[in-house]
């Protein structure tokens, strides 16, 4: 990461709620094309998240503790806070000597741009302006929120004015919280209601509502110079799996997510 800090734009989203397995099989089923032509071998990677929810996992993934792969580590990080002793910063690791990633790369020179999309990033009280406080600037309408049947369409259309309104010499560390696949997510499949309510499918109807505006935010944040992506899941959601629904419960739908991370420029 010390050869791409300084010289890429970094651009890192989280794909909120969404599991492993239907991920990966909308994946392998050929229905993400814009996301799949960048995951290595077609696939994403199965990690363990850092928290069963929004905020847990983002603090630890602010302070550098992304996703964890699922085999046994110690696995080194690409972004870390000087921290003695640490078993998982290595050689390659960027290593910054604020308290997270987001002044970390602020220190480096990048602008810190926050757009947010479920309630921990909406402002709209104490605890909704911790995370995106963290950045230099913020954004959240109620277009972005869960509520929306088109908050990554919005999300994506603020990024590319953000990119649009940078000197071309600045460089950018862009983050964007994804909505759509957080409850409720019923209207994202033809035919569904909120009577039959949120299910495994709509969730999946979700994400591929999500990849077919993936390439216009790619293709925005590879505009001005190479971009270094970071795409993964903070946590993902029970379906009625051993009788749980929803998150923040140590349950395997919650705690393995997708990752992955990839390079993109303008002529890819």
């Amino acid at each position: 990461m010390n050869a791409v800090v300084g010289r890429h734009d970094i651009l890192f989203v989280t794909l909120d709620t969404l599991r492993y397995d239907v991920a990966q099989e909308l994946a392998e089923a050929g229905r993400l094309p814009h996301l799949a032509r960048y995951l290595p071998g077609g696939a994403w990677e199965r990690r363990h998240a850092p928290g069963s929810f929004t905020y847990a996992s983002h603090q630890a993934m602010f302070a550098g503790f992304l996703p964890t792969p699922a085999g046994q580590g110690p696995h080194p990080r690409l972004f870390a806070a000087r921290f003695a002793g640490s078993e998982s910063t290595a050689e390659g690791t960027f290593v910054y000597d604020t308290p997270d990633l987001v002044s970390g790369l602020a220190e480096a020179g990048y602008r810190t741009v926050c757009i947010g999309g479920v309630g921990f990033f909406n402002k709209r009280g104490p605890l909704g302006s911790v995370l995106p406080g963290m950045f230099q600037e913020s954004h959240w309408e109620p277009e972005f929120g869960v509520t929306s049947p088109t908050s990554f369409e919005a999300q994506v259309t603020r990024a590319e004015e953000v990119v649009a309104g940078l000197p071309r010499a600045q460089r950018l560390f862009l983050f964007l919280n994804v909505s759509a696949l957080h409850q409720p997510n019923w209207f994202h499949l033809p035919g569904a209601t909120r009577e039959t309510g949120d299910t495994r499918e709509t969730h999946a109807a979700a994400l591929v509502a999500v990849d077919r505006h993936m390439g216009r935010l790619l293709a925005a944040m590879a505009s001005r110079r190479p971009c270094f992506a970071i795409v993964c899941s903070d946590h993902g959601t029970a379906y009625g799996e051993d009788g749980y629904t929803g998150h923040r419960v140590g349950h395997e739908v919650v705690w393995t997510v997708p990752y992955a991370h990839f390079f993109v420029d303008e002529a890819r």
